[in-house]
């Protein structure tokens, strides 16, 4: 399988977005999740059509509302008259990347459904368990806070998110590119399938071997002892937030062609693995505090 190529191919459809294409694939690659904050129309739905079409894998999309429940994700037992029997019908969780569009729009026992689904790859409908596909990752979604009609995730679900990214809008350039050019939506059904999800399996088997050595896990334990100790955050970092960043840094070094993670590893994979796990005492001051805790990193290389 070759990353590089899948970056490119998604980079045809999302241009100027490598570094967030490179960061989605490693969230991936690390067996982890993924969620989107961003405002409506900036390519966060096209991120996740474009990454289930180039590695070849199954898709599907729900759009999440105030009135969407449980069921409506999961599926439902039907009674099937000629077999005098319940059948499950099988609900939109079961693709190998699902879209989990705009998750903050819908209640928090709807959002609940997919924890299960996200730890365990699985999920549980009238007593009896049925398993996800195999690879399995959910790309939610979710609008700003201030915009009308949303929820706040609570903590326990957002730490089920290796990663979370805002795509942005794209360069001054790009963006005169976009409009003057064919439409990057267009241009979907014209990306070639660079991967087979037997080797996207093996590629997350592989990350899962790569080597990281005590002195680069002791960088990320010292990180993770000085934002607990912070005076102006709330909260810590969890042991299992360290595991899905140093899993982030494992896929990061299997990207850049490497069996071993190095300090940068867990510099470019620090935000988007941990920002959204903390909360901050001050009004926009998280920012300020994680540029002392990346030069922190930068001092322990």
């Amino acid at each position: 399988m070759n990353i590089k190529e899948i970056i490119k191919e998604a980079s045809l459809v999302l241009r100027g977005k490598g570094d967030k294409i490179t960061l989605s694939l490693a969230c991936f690659l690390s067996g982890g999740h993924l969620l989107l904050e961003d405002l409506p129309g900036v390519g966060k739905t096209t991120l996740a059509l474009t990454l289930a079409k180039v590695m070849g894998l199954s898709f599907s999309r729900i759009q999440f509302t105030s009135d969407l429940l449980p069921s409506d994700i999961l599926g439902v037992n039907i009674f099937d008259q000629k077999r005098q029997e319940f059948v499950f019908k099988r609900g939109p969780i079961f693709s190998q990347i699902v879209l989990a569009d705009e998750i903050n729009r819908a209640t928090a026992k709807t959002q609940s459904a997919l924890l299960e689904a996200m730890a365990e790859s699985k999920v549980s409908v009238d007593g009896f368990t049925h398993p996800l596909p195999e690879p399995f990752f959910v790309i939610a979604t979710q609008n700003p806070l201030e915009q009308v009609g949303t929820y706040e995730l609570p903590e326990s679900q957002l730490d089920r998110f290796s990663m979370r990214l805002s795509i942005g809008y794209p360069d001054f350039d790009t963006e005169i590119n976009i409009l003057t050019g064919e439409n990057p939506a267009s241009q979907l059904q014209k990306l070639r399938s660079i991967a087979t999800p037997e080797e996207i399996i093996n590629a997350i088997k592989s990350v899962q071997s790569v080597f990281i050595s005590k002195e680069v896990a002791s960088i990320a334990v010292s990180i993770a002892n000085s934002a607990r100790r912070h005076p102006r955050l709330i909260s810590g970092i969890s042991t299992r937030a360290l595991i899905h960043w140093t899993s982030c840094a494992k896929a990061m070094a299997f990207i850049s062609g490497r069996d071993f993670v190095v300090p940068e590893d867990l510099i470019l994979t620090l935000e988007p693995c941990l920002k959204h796990r903390l909360s901050s005492r001050e009004d926009g001051s998280l920012d300020a505090i994680f540029t002392e805790l990346t030069s922190e990193v930068k001092v322990g290389i």
